[in-house]
């Protein structure tokens, strides 16, 4: 089976695909095949990156990772709320309506319960790079800005890429496929906190006070950009 024979009805409950994702591939639960999904023995896993489409992106052949488009001057993050605190992303940014397509639409993004399968990973598949944060956020966010840049993380004898994400043009917030609350998105962001604040814990003696001092730094500046403050 290739993309091409995947030519399913798209799942009556989504909305309609923006004009870009329309080539996309449907599998056969009915959801589009992103351009970044890697084929497993011929059919598409949505929990693996093409590591050849990533390869593209960091070369500089700026890419919507969800229709494979070229992107014009703005990038748009489909991320967690707690991204909105370290700015970080662990995947490459779309374009504005494929990110709010996939927001409204990725069944782990939009059912707060939805849990990330694990069973049949490849067993050379690495971890992501950065910090991991195995929840369901329960909140996704589509973060729009002009610039991004490429942070080349060194683990384990492994190059992993994070995005660093430029000061947001805007940001919009959704939940169970519609706009989130301001109490929902406080809610997503505040269960998050205590991962971080153990994360500066672990620093030095030395530096610890300090990690916690810059952490409640970018913690206010997020809740001012999320409108929660």
């Amino acid at each position: 089976m290739t993309a091409t024979a995947l030519t399913h009805a798209l799942r009556p409950e989504l909305p309609p695909l923006p004009l870009r994702m329309k080539k996309l591939p449907i599998d056969a639960r009915g959801y589009p095949v992103p351009w970044f999904v890697a084929y497993i023995d011929g059919k598409p896993d949505f929990r693996i990156m093409d590591i050849k489409k990533l390869a593209r992106v960091l070369k500089g052949d700026k890419r919507c990772w969800v229709c494979g488009e070229k992107l014009g001057a703005q990038f748009a993050f489909t991320v967690g709320p707690m991204c909105a605190v370290n700015r970080i992303s662990s995947e490459p940014p779309s374009h504005r309506e494929c990110a709010w397509f996939s927001a409204i639409s990725c069944p782990f993004l939009s059912r707060p319960h939805m849990r990330r399968r694990e069973a049949g990973l490849p067993d050379d598949m690495g971890e992501a790079a950065g910090v991991m944060i195995g929840r369901n956020p329960g909140v996704a966010l589509v973060w729009v800005t002009r610039s991004y840049t490429v942070v080349d993380t060194y683990q384990k004898d492994q190059n992993h890429w994070l995005f660093q994400m430029g000061d947001p043009v805007t940001v919009y917030c959704y939940a169970e496929g519609r706009p989130a609350t301001k109490a929902e998105v406080r809610a997503s962001v505040e269960s998050g906190l205590p991962l971080l604040r153990a994360a500066c814990d672990k620093e030095h003696v030395t530096q610890r006070a300090e990690a916690h001092r810059a952490l409640e730094v970018v913690i206010a500046k997020a809740y001012t950009v999320l409108g929660i403050a």
